[in-house]
């Protein structure tokens, strides 16, 4: 006969095969960011490397030249193509039982309910931590990179391993209630005084069909952008396209709040998702690893792990309205 923590293994292994890909769905869905790469396709899955690297065309070509007849042409070498780099980050939530638990539920039914509690468990855990981490600043450590840090409150920083202090190009933009891009004194964010913050920030943004396509808001800003509207312009829609979110619309950016999902307050991240996805490692896609066994505990222990990073190729087409 197995032994309880035989079983109990085979259980979660077996309804793990059976949901893994549920599970990372089930992250995505938590998070409207995530949710929205999902559905475009910006979730990649690389096999491998030492960092990430995302190539960058940071420059126009130098060599563009008008000329007539016979005259000389410009064919000068032109340094267009950087990269930026970033590190992998790894997350993990474990599913465990003592012993005394797998011993009470030795009942095959009782040990499939147990496993199957405990691994609900666990995707619950894992979708709400790797939703929090989608807007943090990625100082904690071996945290991704979030918004925070890939459109910061000041539009600087290291990211990628690129100092955007001394490559002006790689800022992000900013427009501050308190000093606006557009000059004159600061305005108090209201339902009154929203758009007049969103419409600078769009138009800096902007070059030619490049354009933010989504707007992720904390609560209060996307109060005072809905309460902005008249009937006749609140067009909703909680279509697949945004995995369920309600959204609103602004020009031809869906608008949408995540204020469960740890985007900072009187916050309004403008984002061309082009330029942003998500790299999971392939072989840490929430992937169970091997049993670990404690030689000093009565107990069972299946770690779930996860490896990856959400990376940004063009800074200055992402921006944020903040306070």
């Amino acid at each position: 006969m197995a032994l309880p923590s035989a079983t109990f293994t085979e259980m979660v292994t077996t309804t793990l095969r059976d949901h893994r890909k549920e599970l990372a769905d089930n992250v995505s869905k938590n998070n409207a960011l995530l949710a929205i790469l999902t559905k475009k396709g910006n979730v990649e899955m690389a096999d491998g490397g030492y960092e990430i690297a995302e190539p960058l065309d940071y420059q126009e070509n130098s060599t563009y030249t008008r000329y007539s007849g016979y005259d000389t042409l410009n064919v000068q070498s032109s340094d267009v193509l950087t990269s930026a780099k970033y590190d992998w980050k790894q997350a993990t939530v474990a599913v465990t039982c003592n012993g005394r638990e797998l011993r009470s539920n030795s009942g095959k039914a009782a040990m499939i309910k147990l496993a199957k509690a405990r691994l609900d468990n666990a995707m619950r855990s894992a979708k709400n931590g790797l939703s929090s981490d989608v807007y943090s600043d990625g100082t904690t450590a071996n945290q991704i990179n979030g918004l925070q840090a890939l459109v910061s409150n000041a539009g600087t920083g290291t990211v990628g391993g690129i100092d955007s202090s001394a490559q002006t190009w790689w800022k992000s933009g900013v427009q501050s209630a308190a000093s606006p891009i557009q000059g004159g004194g600061g305005i108090t964010p209201s339902a009154t005084t929203i758009q007049s913050l969103m419409l600078p920030l769009w138009l800096q943004l902007s070059r030619g069909t490049d354009m933010p396509d989504t707007i992720v808001s904390s609560n209060d800003y996307f109060t005072f952008y809905e309460s902005s509207l008249v009937a006749n312009q609140r067009y909703m829609d909680a279509d697949e396209a945004t995995g369920g979110f309600l959204t609103l619309r602004y020009k031809s950016a869906k608008v949408i709040f995540d204020g469960g999902s740890g985007i900072p307050t009187a916050s309004m991240y403008f984002l061309n998702t082009d330029f942003l996805k998500l790299v999971v490692h392939s072989a840490a896609n929430w992937t169970r690893v091997d049993d670990k066994s404690s030689v000093n505990q009565d107990a069972v222990v299946m770690p779930l792990i996860w490896q990856g990073n959400l990376v940004c190729r063009n800074r200055a087409l992402q921006g944020i309205v903040k306070a």
